[in-house]
């Protein structure tokens, strides 16, 4: 096995043997904020998830990988954070309103990020719910929308389950599979202790990326002398009409559904 002698403390055996379900906790509660917080869209989802299975593989040290529990209760807790966060993110629309979409431009929100969003509903209808969890950005703001638009709650509940199922559950357990691959399974258990350095590090570097970028945009904006601040009137424009939930889906993006 491959050691960073520089980062003694991401050594596998310790990591096994002291964070497990942290190290678990931690992915959960980033999946949860990607759907349940309006800051989630900092986060990268999709790539965590296929490392988390990556490491669920047996590894010196643990028969179930870095998290010390089988790859089934690694992916099914976290398709349950995906699933609760899309729930939490509905609340707070259904709850909230369109003042929601009341603030100003941030590295924490952008209007452009709603209308994005929107535009995704106005094309596929309320199957954007599913299909958002694997655009970023959008599956952040698209529980947000469809509460705000007042979505029926039993139907949005059976699209958010579904999207939780297919891209928590589904590409954690992807990203198991991968493993299955004598090269991949081979880096991995050369190299874990840089996997693990680079789904920390890097997590935290896109993060702070996407959050300077964003924080960027946004001054440039006000120095420009654009208007950087959504009022009341505004963020009722931004509340979708109830009839998008029922379309069809435009498929072919010609406009017709």
């Amino acid at each position: 096995m491959h050691h960073a002698a520089l980062i003694p403390w991401l050594d596998p055996a310790m990591i096994i043997g002291t964070a497990g379900p942290w190290a678990l906790l931690v992915v959960c509660f980033i999946v949860f904020a990607e759907t349940g917080l309006l800051v989630g869209f900092l986060l990268p989802g999709d790539t965590l998830l296929v490392i988390a299975g990556l490491l669920s593989h047996p590894v010196a040290g643990s028969e179930h990988g870095v998290f010390g529990i089988n790859v089934w209760f690694v992916a099914l807790l976290i398709g349950l954070s995906a699933f609760i966060g899309g729930e939490v993110g509905y609340v707070i629309g259904h709850k909230g309103g369109p003042a929601v979409f009341e603030r100003k431009e941030s590295g924490l929100f952008s209007k452009k990020n709603v209308e994005r969003t929107n535009a995704f509903f106005e094309r596929f209808g309320g199957i954007t719910v599913i299909l958002a969890r694997f655009v970023p950005i959008v599956r952040t703001f698209a529980p947000v929308a469809a509460g705000v638009g007042h979505m029926p709650w039993r139907r949005y509940t059976l699209y958010n389950l579904i999207g939780a199922i297919l891209w928590g559950f589904g590409l954690t357990m992807f990203g198991y599979a991968i493993g299955f691959i004598p090269p991949v399974a081979h880096f991995v258990e050369s190299y874990i202790d840089l996997i693990l350095l680079a789904a920390v590090g890097g997590t935290a570097l896109i993060t702070l990326w996407h959050y300077l970028s964003e924080r960027h945009k946004a001054k440039k904006a006000a120095a420009a002398g654009e208007d950087v601040v959504t009022d009341a009137t505004e963020a009722e424009e931004l509340v979708l009409d109830a009839e998008v939930f029922d379309r069809a889906p435009d498929l072919d993006g010609d406009g017709t559904h």
